[in-house]
Protein backbone atom coordinates (compact mmCIF):
# COMPACT_ATOMS: atom_id res chain seq x y z
CA UNK A 1 0.00 0.00 0.00
CA UNK A 2 1.37 3.32 -0.97
CA UNK A 3 2.30 5.70 1.96
CA UNK A 4 -0.12 8.35 0.67
CA UNK A 5 -3.08 5.75 1.13
CA UNK A 6 -1.89 4.93 4.62
CA UNK A 7 -1.87 8.01 5.65
CA UNK A 8 -5.42 8.99 3.97
CA UNK A 9 -7.02 5.46 6.04
CA UNK A 10 -5.52 6.77 9.02
CA UNK A 11 -7.10 10.28 9.35
CA UNK A 12 -8.14 11.23 12.86
CA UNK A 13 -11.93 12.06 13.86
CA UNK A 14 -10.81 14.92 14.89
CA UNK A 15 -9.12 16.26 11.60
CA UNK A 16 -12.81 15.15 10.13
CA UNK A 17 -14.77 16.95 12.06
CA UNK A 18 -12.78 19.89 11.36
CA UNK A 19 -12.90 19.29 7.96
CA UNK A 20 -16.67 19.46 8.08
CA UNK A 21 -15.99 22.43 9.76
CA UNK A 22 -16.63 21.53 13.40
CA UNK A 23 -14.76 20.63 16.73
CA UNK A 24 -13.83 17.55 17.94
CA UNK A 25 -16.49 16.85 20.68
CA UNK A 26 -15.17 14.56 23.32
CA UNK A 27 -16.22 10.84 22.41
CA UNK A 28 -19.79 10.11 24.09
CA UNK A 29 -19.16 6.79 26.21
CA UNK A 30 -22.66 5.24 25.53
CA UNK A 31 -22.60 6.17 21.96
CA UNK A 32 -19.53 4.60 21.24
CA UNK A 33 -19.99 1.13 23.39
CA UNK A 34 -23.44 1.04 21.56
CA UNK A 35 -21.54 1.73 17.95
CA UNK A 36 -18.98 -1.21 19.25
CA UNK A 37 -21.56 -3.48 19.73
CA UNK A 38 -22.83 -3.36 16.55
CA UNK A 39 -19.96 -3.18 14.82
CA UNK A 40 -19.19 -6.36 16.20
CA UNK A 41 -22.77 -7.63 16.24
CA UNK A 42 -21.98 -7.17 12.16
CA UNK A 43 -18.50 -8.69 12.13
CA UNK A 44 -19.71 -12.04 14.02
CA UNK A 45 -22.53 -12.33 11.47
CA UNK A 46 -19.86 -12.06 8.62
CA UNK A 47 -17.77 -14.11 10.32
CA UNK A 48 -20.76 -17.12 10.77
CA UNK A 49 -22.46 -16.54 7.08
CA UNK A 50 -18.52 -17.58 5.95
CA UNK A 51 -18.45 -20.60 7.98
CA UNK A 52 -21.98 -21.89 6.83
CA UNK A 53 -21.15 -21.11 3.43
CA UNK A 54 -18.05 -23.25 3.83
CA UNK A 55 -20.73 -25.82 4.60
CA UNK A 56 -22.72 -25.60 2.03
CA UNK A 57 -25.66 -24.26 3.87
CA UNK A 58 -25.41 -20.99 1.94
CA UNK A 59 -25.85 -20.90 -2.01
CA UNK A 60 -24.88 -18.48 -4.75
CA UNK A 61 -23.18 -14.76 -4.23
CA UNK A 62 -22.13 -13.97 -0.64
CA UNK A 63 -20.80 -11.04 -0.34
CA UNK A 64 -19.04 -10.25 3.41
CA UNK A 65 -18.86 -7.09 4.75
CA UNK A 66 -16.14 -7.42 7.01
CA UNK A 67 -13.41 -5.09 7.82
CA UNK A 68 -16.29 -2.17 6.71
CA UNK A 69 -18.21 -2.23 9.60
CA UNK A 70 -17.63 1.68 11.09
CA UNK A 71 -19.35 3.11 7.92
CA UNK A 72 -22.83 1.53 8.00
CA UNK A 73 -22.66 1.91 11.76
CA UNK A 74 -21.44 5.67 12.01
CA UNK A 75 -24.39 6.25 9.46
CA UNK A 76 -27.12 5.02 11.25
CA UNK A 77 -26.43 6.93 13.84
CA UNK A 78 -27.00 10.35 12.30
CA UNK A 79 -30.76 8.86 10.94
CA UNK A 80 -34.40 9.15 12.35
CA UNK A 81 -36.82 6.75 12.14
CA UNK A 82 -38.63 6.82 8.64
CA UNK A 83 -35.45 7.71 6.81
CA UNK A 84 -34.66 5.32 4.55
CA UNK A 85 -31.36 2.90 3.75
CA UNK A 86 -30.56 0.79 0.31
CA UNK A 87 -27.67 -0.77 -1.00
CA UNK A 88 -25.80 -3.09 -3.17
CA UNK A 89 -25.02 -6.99 -2.88
CA UNK A 90 -22.51 -6.49 0.42
CA UNK A 91 -25.48 -6.06 2.16
CA UNK A 92 -25.78 -8.02 5.47
CA UNK A 93 -23.83 -5.16 7.51
CA UNK A 94 -26.67 -2.83 6.27
CA UNK A 95 -29.35 -4.77 7.47
CA UNK A 96 -28.05 -5.97 10.98
CA UNK A 97 -27.09 -1.79 11.46
CA UNK A 98 -30.85 -1.03 10.11
CA UNK A 99 -31.70 -3.24 13.34
CA UNK A 100 -33.34 -6.31 10.99
CA UNK A 101 -33.66 -9.71 12.81
CA UNK A 102 -30.32 -11.62 12.56
CA UNK A 103 -32.42 -14.56 12.88
CA UNK A 104 -34.37 -13.44 9.80
CA UNK A 105 -31.37 -11.88 7.93
CA UNK A 106 -29.33 -15.48 8.70
CA UNK A 107 -32.34 -17.59 7.74
CA UNK A 108 -32.54 -15.77 4.29
CA UNK A 109 -28.98 -16.37 3.15
CA UNK A 110 -29.95 -20.15 4.13
CA UNK A 111 -32.93 -20.17 1.18
CA UNK A 112 -35.44 -20.95 4.64
CA UNK A 113 -38.95 -19.91 5.33
CA UNK A 114 -38.36 -18.00 8.36
CA UNK A 115 -36.21 -15.57 6.35
CA UNK A 116 -37.23 -12.31 5.12
CA UNK A 117 -38.28 -13.00 1.70
CA UNK A 118 -39.23 -16.12 2.74
CA UNK A 119 -36.50 -18.01 1.93
CA UNK A 120 -36.75 -17.31 -2.41
CA UNK A 121 -34.35 -13.82 -2.31
CA UNK A 122 -31.30 -15.32 -0.35
CA UNK A 123 -28.14 -12.60 -0.08
CA UNK A 124 -28.83 -9.87 -2.71
CA UNK A 125 -32.47 -9.91 -2.41
CA UNK A 126 -33.92 -9.35 1.55
CA UNK A 127 -36.05 -6.24 2.43
CA UNK A 128 -37.67 -4.51 5.82
CA UNK A 129 -40.23 -1.78 5.08
CA UNK A 130 -40.28 -1.22 8.94
CA UNK A 131 -37.09 -0.75 9.24
CA UNK A 132 -36.07 1.18 6.47
CA UNK A 133 -34.19 -0.89 4.37
CA UNK A 134 -35.46 -1.14 0.55
CA UNK A 135 -32.63 -4.17 -0.47
CA UNK A 136 -29.61 -4.99 -1.67
CA UNK A 137 -29.41 -4.92 -5.35
CA UNK A 138 -26.85 -7.07 -7.22
CA UNK A 139 -26.82 -5.31 -10.56
CA UNK A 140 -23.87 -2.49 -10.43
CA UNK A 141 -25.47 0.74 -9.26
CA UNK A 142 -28.72 -0.05 -9.76
CA UNK A 143 -29.41 0.87 -6.91
CA UNK A 144 -28.16 4.58 -7.02
CA UNK A 145 -31.13 5.47 -9.01
CA UNK A 146 -33.84 3.42 -6.66
CA UNK A 147 -32.49 5.52 -3.81
CA UNK A 148 -32.98 8.84 -5.89
CA UNK A 149 -36.30 7.60 -6.54
CA UNK A 150 -36.79 6.88 -2.99
CA UNK A 151 -35.46 10.89 -2.12
CA UNK A 152 -37.72 11.71 -4.75
CA UNK A 153 -41.04 10.31 -3.19
CA UNK A 154 -39.91 12.01 0.25
CA UNK A 155 -39.84 15.50 -1.98
CA UNK A 156 -43.35 14.96 -3.20
CA UNK A 157 -44.73 14.44 0.15
CA UNK A 158 -42.99 17.40 1.21
CA UNK A 159 -41.63 15.41 4.17
CA UNK A 160 -38.32 15.47 6.14
CA UNK A 161 -37.25 12.38 5.18
CA UNK A 162 -33.16 11.26 4.05
CA UNK A 163 -32.47 8.38 1.77
CA UNK A 164 -29.16 7.27 2.25
CA UNK A 165 -27.95 5.63 -1.03
CA UNK A 166 -24.43 3.46 -0.68
CA UNK A 167 -22.49 2.07 -3.65
CA UNK A 168 -18.96 1.33 -4.29
CA UNK A 169 -15.62 2.91 -5.62
CA UNK A 170 -15.94 0.40 -8.46
CA UNK A 171 -20.21 1.51 -9.15
CA UNK A 172 -18.86 5.00 -9.08
CA UNK A 173 -18.52 5.34 -12.80
CA UNK A 174 -21.49 3.57 -13.82
CA UNK A 175 -23.63 5.92 -16.00
CA UNK A 176 -26.64 5.85 -13.95
CA UNK A 177 -24.81 6.72 -10.97
CA UNK A 178 -24.06 9.97 -12.86
CA UNK A 179 -27.80 10.32 -14.14
CA UNK A 180 -28.94 10.02 -10.56
CA UNK A 181 -26.79 13.08 -9.48
CA UNK A 182 -27.77 15.20 -12.07
CA UNK A 183 -31.71 14.61 -11.28
CA UNK A 184 -31.01 14.50 -7.57
CA UNK A 185 -28.96 18.19 -7.59
CA UNK A 186 -31.84 19.61 -10.32
CA UNK A 187 -34.17 19.09 -8.17
CA UNK A 188 -32.85 19.33 -4.43
CA UNK A 189 -33.59 15.77 -3.80
CA UNK A 190 -32.91 14.88 0.27
CA UNK A 191 -30.54 12.00 -1.00
CA UNK A 192 -26.69 11.07 0.97
CA UNK A 193 -24.90 9.32 -2.02
CA UNK A 194 -22.12 6.95 0.03
CA UNK A 195 -19.20 5.50 -2.06
CA UNK A 196 -17.91 2.98 0.33
CA UNK A 197 -14.27 3.04 -1.33
CA UNK A 198 -12.60 -0.55 -0.16
CA UNK A 199 -10.15 -0.11 -2.81
CA UNK A 200 -11.12 -3.08 -4.80
CA UNK A 201 -13.80 -3.47 -7.37
CA UNK A 202 -14.20 -7.08 -8.03
CA UNK A 203 -9.97 -7.49 -8.46
CA UNK A 204 -9.27 -4.27 -9.86
CA UNK A 205 -7.66 -1.76 -7.81
CA UNK A 206 -9.37 1.85 -8.00
CA UNK A 207 -5.94 3.27 -9.28
CA UNK A 208 -6.47 1.47 -12.26
CA UNK A 209 -10.19 2.14 -12.68
CA UNK A 210 -11.15 5.48 -11.74
CA UNK A 211 -8.85 8.63 -13.31
CA UNK A 212 -10.37 10.36 -10.37
CA UNK A 213 -8.12 10.64 -6.97
CA UNK A 214 -10.81 12.38 -4.88
CA UNK A 215 -14.22 10.50 -5.41
CA UNK A 216 -15.90 12.98 -2.92
CA UNK A 217 -15.86 15.19 -5.48
CA UNK A 218 -17.53 13.18 -8.63
CA UNK A 219 -20.44 15.33 -7.88
CA UNK A 220 -18.74 18.65 -8.39
CA UNK A 221 -20.07 19.07 -11.90
CA UNK A 222 -23.76 19.19 -10.23
CA UNK A 223 -22.35 21.48 -7.49
CA UNK A 224 -22.93 18.95 -5.18
CA UNK A 225 -21.11 18.77 -1.63
CA UNK A 226 -18.84 16.16 -0.92
CA UNK A 227 -16.53 15.27 1.80
CA UNK A 228 -13.84 12.52 2.18
CA UNK A 229 -14.43 10.07 5.65
CA UNK A 230 -12.15 7.54 7.43
CA UNK A 231 -14.20 5.20 7.01
CA UNK A 232 -12.33 3.08 9.70
CA UNK A 233 -13.31 5.51 12.46
CA UNK A 234 -17.16 5.05 13.72
CA UNK A 235 -17.33 8.46 15.29
CA UNK A 236 -15.46 10.23 12.08
CA UNK A 237 -18.45 8.94 9.93
CA UNK A 238 -20.91 9.75 12.28
CA UNK A 239 -19.88 13.52 12.39
CA UNK A 240 -19.43 13.23 8.85
CA UNK A 241 -23.31 11.54 8.55
CA UNK A 242 -24.38 14.45 10.86
CA UNK A 243 -23.47 17.06 8.29
CA UNK A 244 -24.39 15.75 5.61
CA UNK A 245 -27.77 14.58 6.46
CA UNK A 246 -28.91 17.42 8.04
CA UNK A 247 -27.46 19.54 4.62
CA UNK A 248 -30.51 16.91 3.04
CA UNK A 249 -33.05 17.61 5.63
CA UNK A 250 -32.69 21.38 5.55
CA UNK A 251 -33.91 21.33 1.59
CA UNK A 252 -30.64 21.88 0.65
CA UNK A 253 -30.16 18.85 -1.79
CA UNK A 254 -28.02 15.80 -2.18
CA UNK A 255 -24.63 15.22 -0.44
CA UNK A 256 -21.45 13.34 -1.43
CA UNK A 257 -19.32 11.24 0.79
CA UNK A 258 -16.58 9.09 0.03
CA UNK A 259 -15.36 6.61 2.55
CA UNK A 260 -12.71 5.46 2.44
CA UNK A 261 -12.46 1.97 4.10
CA UNK A 262 -11.52 -1.74 3.20
CA UNK A 263 -12.73 -5.27 2.88
CA UNK A 264 -10.72 -8.27 4.95
CA UNK A 265 -11.79 -10.74 2.89
CA UNK A 266 -12.58 -11.10 -0.90
CA UNK A 267 -14.84 -9.63 -2.90
CA UNK A 268 -17.33 -12.48 -2.68
CA UNK A 269 -16.63 -16.23 -1.47
CA UNK A 270 -15.72 -17.52 -4.63
CA UNK A 271 -12.81 -14.42 -4.87
CA UNK A 272 -9.16 -15.82 -3.75
CA UNK A 273 -7.86 -12.29 -3.70
CA UNK A 274 -4.63 -12.81 -5.07
CA UNK A 275 -4.27 -9.23 -6.65
CA UNK A 276 -3.48 -7.77 -2.98
CA UNK A 277 -0.54 -9.16 -0.69
CA UNK A 278 -1.27 -11.12 2.41
CA UNK A 279 1.32 -8.01 3.76
CA UNK A 280 -1.12 -5.64 2.92
CA UNK A 281 -4.18 -7.22 4.07
CA UNK A 282 -2.36 -7.78 7.91
CA UNK A 283 -1.63 -4.34 7.65
CA UNK A 284 -5.07 -3.07 7.51
CA UNK A 285 -6.06 -5.77 10.08
CA UNK A 286 -3.22 -4.52 12.99
CA UNK A 287 -3.18 -1.03 12.42
CA UNK A 288 -6.56 0.49 10.96
CA UNK A 289 -9.14 -2.27 11.95
CA UNK A 290 -12.57 -0.20 12.98
CA UNK A 291 -13.42 -2.43 15.93
CA UNK A 292 -10.10 -2.33 17.58
CA UNK A 293 -9.95 1.81 17.04
CA UNK A 294 -13.09 1.78 18.87
CA UNK A 295 -11.59 -0.71 21.42
CA UNK A 296 -8.98 1.37 22.62
CA UNK A 297 -11.29 4.46 22.47
CA UNK A 298 -13.19 2.69 25.55
CA UNK A 299 -10.77 1.60 27.03
CA UNK A 300 -9.44 5.24 27.36
CA UNK A 301 -13.00 5.79 28.94
CA UNK A 302 -12.58 3.41 31.38
CA UNK A 303 -14.34 0.71 29.96
CA UNK A 304 -13.35 -2.73 31.54
CA UNK A 305 -12.19 -5.18 29.94
CA UNK A 306 -14.31 -7.96 31.16
CA UNK A 307 -17.20 -5.33 30.31
CA UNK A 308 -16.31 -5.98 26.48
CA UNK A 309 -15.72 -9.25 27.15
CA UNK A 310 -19.28 -10.14 28.14
CA UNK A 311 -20.36 -7.81 25.00
CA UNK A 312 -18.56 -10.29 22.88
CA UNK A 313 -19.61 -13.31 24.44
CA UNK A 314 -23.52 -12.39 24.68
CA UNK A 315 -22.70 -11.45 20.39
CA UNK A 316 -21.07 -15.12 19.88
CA UNK A 317 -24.61 -16.33 21.61
CA UNK A 318 -26.60 -14.00 19.39
CA UNK A 319 -25.21 -15.29 16.71
CA UNK A 320 -25.20 -18.78 17.10
CA UNK A 321 -29.04 -18.69 17.82
CA UNK A 322 -29.31 -16.95 14.39
CA UNK A 323 -27.63 -19.89 13.11
CA UNK A 324 -29.10 -22.54 14.90
CA UNK A 325 -32.65 -20.67 13.56
CA UNK A 326 -31.84 -20.47 10.09
CA UNK A 327 -30.76 -24.42 10.11
CA UNK A 328 -33.79 -25.78 12.37
CA UNK A 329 -36.46 -23.29 10.03
CA UNK A 330 -37.66 -25.44 7.13
CA UNK A 331 -37.55 -24.54 3.64
CA UNK A 332 -40.30 -22.72 1.96
CA UNK A 333 -43.38 -24.70 0.36
CA UNK A 334 -43.41 -25.04 -3.38
CA UNK A 335 -46.79 -22.87 -3.02
CA UNK A 336 -44.02 -19.83 -2.16
CA UNK A 337 -43.05 -20.31 -6.10
CA UNK A 338 -46.68 -18.25 -6.83
CA UNK A 339 -46.46 -15.71 -4.20
CA UNK A 340 -44.68 -12.60 -3.89
CA UNK A 341 -44.93 -12.11 -7.95
CA UNK A 342 -48.09 -9.09 -8.24
CA UNK A 343 -49.62 -6.86 -6.13
CA UNK A 344 -52.49 -5.98 -6.93
CA UNK A 345 -53.50 -1.87 -6.23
Amino acid sequence: MAASQAKSITKTSSAVRKRAGKAAPALDRDELLAAYSKMLLIRRFEEKAGQLYGMGLIGGFCHLYIGQEAVVTGMQLALEPGDQVITSYRDHGHMIACDMDPKGVMAELTGRAGGYSHGKGGSMHMFSKEKGFYGGHGIVGAQVSLGAGLAFANHYRGNDRVTLAYFGEGASNQGQVFESFNLAALMKLPVVFIIENNRYGMGTSVERASASRDLSQNGAPWHIPGMQVDGMDVMAVKAAAEQAVAHCRAGNGPYLLEMKTYRYRGHSMSDPAKYRTREEVQKMRTEHDCIDLARKGLEALGVAEDQLKTIDDEIKQRIQQAADFAQESPEPDESELWTDILVEA
